[in-house]
C-alpha cells in the first residue's frame, strides 16, 4: 500500500476539526472514515472520493477524474482525482466535501471490536 504522504497530510488538515474520523489503510492506501463510513483517501499520488453511484458520473465529467479501480474492476460509487485536480487547496476542499456530503447521508457504522 502506497500512497502520498503530502497529500494525506492535506486531507488530514481538512478533517481535524472533527471527532468522528478514523484512519485505515485499504483500497491500496490510506483512507478517512466518517463515523465508519469511507468518505475520501489517498492511492500513490491520486485522492480516492466516495461521490456515491447516483454522483459518479457527473465526478467523471470533470478534469483529471478517472474510475476508481480495485481488483481490476471500477468501484461504481468512488472516482480518483490525479494530483492536478486537487493542486489547490480550495479544489482539494471541495473534493474532501463532496465526499462529505455523500457519507453524511449514510448510517454511522458501529465501531468493530477485534477478538
Amino acid at each position: 500500500m502506497s500512497y502520498a504522504p503530502e497529500a494525506a497530510e492535506r486531507v488530514r488538515r481538512l478533517l481535524a476539526g472533527r471527532d468522528d474520523v478514523a484512519e485505515k489503510k485499504m483500497v491500496g492506501g490510506l483512507s478517512f472514515l466518517i463515523s465508519g463510513n469511507m468518505c475520501c483517501g489517498v492511492t500513490g499520488a491520486a485522492l480516492m472520493v466516495r461521490v456515491g453511484p447516483e454522483g459518479r458520473q457527473q465526478a467523471l465529467e470533470e478534469p483529471h477524474v478517472r474510475p476508481m479501480q480495485f481488483g481490476g474492476r471500477d468501484l461504481s460509487g468512488f472516482v480518483c482525482v490525479d494530483p492536478a485536480g486537487f493542486a489547490a487547496d480550495d479544489a482539494l476542499a471541495r473534493w474532501v466535501a463532496r465526499g462529505l456530503d455523500f457519507v453524511s447521508r449514510l448510517p454511522v457504522k458501529p465501531a468493530s471490536t477485534s477478538r
